[in-house]
């Protein structure tokens, strides 16, 4: 029987982890896992795919969020409630700053709070900030790599649409509060837009435990809407090396 409410997981199923890598995509579980030793599928239920996996014998979960805060939000607190205190987001994401290409990658100090998710964790003048430690593990994964990260803010939205001011939707509308909101951003220096640290950074800060995000650019929109599906896959498999790589730095 599940000690958890949504996971389908127990506790004695984590064997002792402290750790875990939480993508966003299911699809991304395996991949990720297979990069440790002994992977192994723990469970599957709706947006939340598990997998346990081992670095140097310390065991590690990776555990699909689903897209956006609220089920990130199930997905940590239930991790947490099994003894999990760190938690690495890998995503995708698009970049609204000129300078930044696709196939960058991108690792985020703090997040915008565009959702409503982190409302329920903290007030709004609470900060959506990273853990140092684990960002540090982040950067020095990707220079490890050879690959020198953008490190900065990331606007954190609830939706993939308006939010995000995207008109190439049915209806062509932006309510009032979004429309002009990426320009501002930019000006701001915000990097990219993605779904769900906001919410992470918010639950995980206010609760005393460890997070950090790293996500592959797959588009820029100061450019163009859609992304290249070969480079697409490319980017985020530098992602996902630079996530495991990170979370080697924090168990040694």
């Amino acid at each position: 029987m599940s000690d958890v409410f949504h996971l389908g997981l127990t506790k004695a199923m984590l064997d002792g982890a402290t750790l875990a890598i939480v993508p966003g995509d299911p699809e991304r579980v395996k991949r990720i896992a297979e990069l440790m030793d002994n992977a192994t599928f723990l469970a599957s239920h709706r947006e939340y795919t598990i997998y346990l996996a081992y670095i140097d014998a310390k065991a590690v979960v990776v555990c699909s969020t689903g897209i956006g805060g609220p089920s990130t939000s199930i997905a940590v607190e239930e991790l947490a409630q099994l003894g999990v205190r760190t938690f690495l987001r890998i995503g995708t994401t698009g970049a609204i700053q000129p300078h930044v290409n696709v196939g960058d990658v991108i690792v985020t100090q703090a997040s915008v709070r565009l959702d409503g998710a982190s409302l329920h964790f903290a007030p709004l003048e609470y900060p959506a900030v990273a853990d140092f430690n684990a960002t540090t593990a982040m950067v020095a994964a990707c220079r490890d790599a050879n690959i020198e990260p953008h490190v900065g803010i990331t606007a954190s939205s609830d939706t993939f649409y308006p939010g995000q001011e995207r008109y190439d939707t049915v209806s062509g509308r932006v309510i009032r509060q979004f429309q002009g909101s990426m320009q501002e951003w930019q000006e701001l220096g915000v990097l990219n837009y993605e779904m769900e640290s906001s919410t992470l950074f918010t639950m995980c800060a206010s609760q005393g435990w460890a997070a950090a995000c790293v996500a592959g650019v797959i588009v820029n929109r100061t450019q163009q809407e859609i992304p290249d599906e070969a480079t697409m896959k490319k980017t985020e498999s530098h992602a996902i090396s630079i996530v495991v790589a990170a979370a080697k730095k924090l168990l040694k």
